[in-house]
């Protein structure tokens, strides 16, 4: 079994990191939709600010790996990519958990890019304003985040085509799967 976890700021790149690895026969199990689905249960609507939220208070009242536990129970197959780990207690579950069969990687891209991404996909979550936006990374960056992309095994830097991102995705896949 081989395990990657994905870390990166909103709008970094993750979610076609997801498809490239989906394309090589990957299982995705998406955090996010694990916390959006905690938050239906407590009938929030699924904008930013009410899952953001649900996801702070249960990390406060259950401790900073309470989304990596949640999500451990999905995990399994071949070849799995976990998506959206926000700091290193997560990481420190799911390497409990999985072992050397787990890695990190990182998806970085500039501010100014992930701010500009995060408006043009329209999704409910979407940022309207760039005070919104900071304030949502400071969130994140609070959990941890930053310090789960410096000490990620591996880093994609994702500031031009899909293409660019496909090639090196295509190439750090080819080097740390198994060979068939």
């Amino acid at each position: 079994m081989r395990i990657l976890v994905t870390t990166g700021m909103p709008g970094s790149g993750k979610e076609e990191f997801l498809k490239i690895c989906q394309e090589r026969g990957a299982k995705i199990v998406r955090m996010g939709d694990i916390v959006r689905e905690k938050a239906k249960e407590f009938g929030l609507e699924p904008s930013d600010a009410s899952v953001g939220s649900i996801a702070n208070e249960e990390r406060k009242r259950y401790g900073m790996d309470i989304w990596a536990k949640r999500t451990i129970p999905f995990v399994g197959g071949e070849f799995v990519v976990i998506d959206g780990t926000r700091g290193l207690d997560e990481i420190r579950a799911f390497k409990h958990a999985f072992g050397d069969d787990l890695k990190t990687v990182a998806v970085h891209t500039s501010a100014k890019t992930r701010y500009e991404r995060l408006v043009a996909r329209s999704r409910p979550d979407q940022p309207t304003t760039r005070a919104e936006f900071d304030q949502r990374d400071r969130r994140e960056l609070e959990w941890g985040l930053g310090e789960a992309i410096a000490l990620a095994d591996y880093m994609v830097i994702n500031e031009s085509t899909i293409e660019d991102l496909k090639e090196s995705v295509g190439a750090l896949l080819d080097s740390i799967l198994p060979k068939k």
